[in-house]
């Protein structure tokens, strides 16, 4: 790169295991690496995102997915999420729309505060403006690029419109003119070609594409932390440990997966006491009970061993005080027998390319990012189609459960499938693709950041005064 910046990451929540969190550590790790130098502000620290320095964060509590501005104006301004299905009176709305207002521009100023201070010359914007899981902070960083003028990244991971939750709200010209902004003099980052193209469609911006991506170079592996996972939690070492290495959020479909382990057991009864299906991560922030007690009974009615394991799992490796053992997501891959990843919807793939480097076989749905923007490589996954029967759920062809016990059965076979595997996904989606599409955006965009960067020097210089 020929400019070295100060650049501030702005979310919701950071140091998490969710794909968001993944990402931004990714950028931050190559960045720092090309000199720059990295600020955090966030509503939540979830495990003190350790790649940036506590003199470099900002917790502003009020911008968190969990807040209780957030929640209250959910239920407002968000039909399907207004749980007793109150009636919201036009005069409330329009209040709340002012209250939204009033605290994102006390944020706003915050943000700018903490940028003056530092000499901060860019933000990066992660899925504020995207999805309004954090209104006031998505309010926020809209003020900071229109009224400060602010050089503004904003990379999207997915967008409101593609959840269901979020249609027919009461905020509907908010959304529309923040989420995301039409400004000039700012950028745009999707993760796929789908995306890009549904941007460029109904916002009419054009956006640069840039795809998860894995450290393809310093792949997990059994090694001495992780080789003891299995007895840690119970597991014998034959036990079959199907991993489902995701949150627990609807659109995930672990229905689709209990089903699917279910089915193989049934149609191969010499390891249907083997089986084990792992859910490794949390419930996710679209929080719903019901969904957890549907996937528990739907297991007891397949008979399938259910496993929630993300009291284990953490975004880095720790110990904590009373001596437990916290395990990465890519731990628990790396101990896995076959993923299952059957979405419904997804931005991208993270835990799909996390999988992929661990080297373990996946079966995965073809969900529509998958068609567009994975399956065009060459891998050798083995695929669910997407079609749902009349009861929504995923068919699980016989033809998938035959090629899974081939792989399970038949370790050379298993073999050059998830090397063939590593090798594709290593080509199109390693470090080093991450490290040119960023290099490229932070020059391309450098004409925009250093003019912000007089700005606030010009801005310091006259609040000094």
């Amino acid at each position: 790169m020929k400019n070295r910046f100060k650049i501030v990451f702005i979310s919701g929540k950071l140091g998490d295991v969710d794909g968001v969190s993944l990402e931004v550590e990714k950028w931050i790790e190559i960045l720092t690496d090309e000199g720059h130098e990295i600020y955090a502000i966030a509503g939540k620290f979830s495990n003190n995102l350790k790649s940036v320095p506590e003199k470099n964060r900002l917790l502003i509590d009020d911008i968190s997915f969990d807040s209780p501005h957030q929640h209250e104006y959910e239920q407002m301004v968000f039909p399907f999420l207004n749980k007793f299905q109150v009636y919201i009176s036009e005069e409330k709305l329009k209040a709340a729309a002012e209250d939204m207002n009033h605290k994102s521009s006390y944020i706003a100023d915050s943000i700018f505060d903490f940028i003056q201070r530092n000499s901060i010359d860019v933000i990066v914007a992660q899925n504020t403006n995207a999805m309004p899981m954090t209104l006031l902070g998505g309010l926020a960083v809209y003020k900071l690029c229109s009224e400060k003028r602010i050089a503004t990244i904003f990379h999207h991971h997915d967008f409101w419109w593609e959840r269901s939750r979020f249609v027919n709200s009461a905020i509907e010209g908010i959304l529309s003119k923040t989420m995301p902004p039409q400004i000039p003099g700012i950028e745009h980052v999707v993760l796929s070609s789908y995306a890009s193209h549904i941007l460029r469609s109904i916002k009419r911006v054009h956006p640069r594409i840039i795809p998860n991506c894995e450290d393809f170079d310093n792949p997990v592996a059994i090694d001495d932390y992780n080789s003891d996972f299995r007895k840690e939690l119970g597991f014998r070492e034959d036990d079959i440990l199907v991993i489902q290495p995701t949150r627990i959020v609807q659109r995930k479909r672990i229905e689709d997966s209990v089903r699917f382990v279910g089915k193989l057991g049934m149609r191969y009864p010499d390891i249907i006491r083997r089986l084990h299906l792992i859910i490794s991560l949390y419930q996710g922030d679209e929080p719903d009970l019901n969904y957890i007690a549907q996937i528990k009974a739907l297991a007891d009615d397949y008979e399938v061993p259910l496993h929630f394991i993300s009291d284990r799992v953490a975004s880095a490796r720790e110990i904590t005080t009373d001596g437990t053992k916290m395990y990465t997501n890519r731990d628990v891959l790396a101990n896995a027998d076959f993923v299952t990843y059957l979405p419904i919807w997804e931005g991208f793939g993270n835990a799909l390319l996390e999988a992929i480097a661990a080297k373990v076989p996946v079966v995965t749905s073809t969900y529509l990012v998958y068609k567009t923007d994975i399956r065009i490589h060459d891998f050798n996954m083995i695929e669910v189609p997407d079609a749902y029967n009349e009861n929504n759920a995923l068919i699980i062809p016989d033809e998938g459960l035959d090629q899974i016990y081939d792989v399970l059965t038949k370790p050379e076979l298993r073999r050059k499938m998830v090397e063939h595997n590593f090798r594709v996904a290593k080509q199109h989606f390693s470090y080093d693709i991450l490290k040119d599409c960023l290099i490229k955006l932070f020059d391309d965009y450098s004409y925009e950041i250093l003019a912000s960067r007089k700005k606030i020097q010009k801005s310091r210089e006259e609040f000094s005064v």
